[in-house]
């Protein structure tokens, strides 16, 4: 392992979740954590407490993004890890979806992952750095109701490793974070859906605990000491990325497909009782869009 000490780790989603933690944890062992989030008020309380630079943008703002990484490099002089941590969710069988919301996570967790990859690269590759983006077990283990954010993860592991491949030259190393259930605020949000309750029924045991975002944060930190192509949360997903083909036959989707029309009846209750929009999109999401 690397020591992180001196580093510049720029983090979108900085404000809170794993986001925060990771901060929290690389400050810890001396690294310098740049936060980016669009939760103004979360952010400034997470930077306050770790005396940290921090910018309330939307990742889908190029130019904001360009501007973050601008104002980062006159005050710190150097990007050593950019980390596209900010991500969303959306929820709901295709039928019944609210479509925006859909849309949203996808412009959100690829086209924002996108946007602050790009920006800050020529600052990583000046200091033959590392680039981290997240993904999750959803990249690969795909089940019902939550198509968007699959696809939006999915998308976010083909260009890792695109990019793995087209920066090695460079001197830069390219990770990604895949993440099983961690005890932040986007599970909590999911946790109150009956239909989302139902999907975790389907699953074995260990995929429906969520575990500490503390320890989430230091399997992060271990993995940009090692500047680490793959970071598994926990570590036991290694497995299940290795047998990632048999997921979807048959037999494996059949406790899926038995959730699923329970599952949508579900949603439609939630619809009758709280609209589309606030049975498909998360309250945090719904309040930022809001306000909008």
């Amino acid at each position: 392992m690397t020591s992180v000490r001196g580093l510049v780790v720029l983090i979108t989603g900085g404000a809170s979740g794993i986001g925060a933690a990771t901060a929290k944890a690389l400050q810890a062992q001396g690294a310098i954590p740049v936060l980016i989030d669009c939760a103004e008020q979360q952010l400034k309380a997470t930077a306050a407490e770790l005396n940290a630079t921090s910018f309330c943008l939307d990742v889908t703002d190029l130019a904001a993004c360009e501007a973050a990484v601008a104002q980062t490099l006159a005050t710190h002089g150097r990007i050593d890890v950019v980390w596209a941590n900010a991500g969303i969710a959306s929820f709901g069988p295709l039928l019944l979806t609210d479509l925006a919301g859909w849309k949203r996570c996808i412009e959100v967790n690829v086209f924002g992952t996108l946007n602050m990859v790009r920006a800050a690269l020529p600052a990583v590759i000046t200091q033959r750095g590392y680039v981290l983006a997240t993904a999750s077990v959803s990249s690969f283990a795909n089940p019902p109701a939550v198509s968007s954010y699959a696809a939006s993860k999915a998308a976010v592991e083909a260009m890792c490793n695109c990019w793995r491949i087209e920066l090695a030259a460079h001197g830069v190393g390219v990770g990604t974070i895949y993440a099983s259930w961690v005890q932040t605020p986007m599970v909590t949000e999911s946790d109150m859906l009956p239909a989302f309750i139902r999907l975790k029924s389907t699953m074995p045991a260990p995929l429906r605990r969520a575990m500490p975002v503390s320890d989430a944060a230091d399997m992060i930190v271990q993995g940009i000491q090692r500047r680490a192509r793959r970071i598994w949360v926990p570590g036991w997903l290694r497995l299940l990325h290795w047998l990632r083909a048999a997921l979807h036959t048959p037999l494996a989707e059949r406790s899926l497909l038995q959730a699923a029309p329970e599952m949508e009846k579900l949603f439609e209750q939630t619809i009758a009782i709280s609209g589309v929009k606030a049975s498909s999109v998360a309250p945090r999401e719904l309040a930022r869009e809001q306000a909008r």
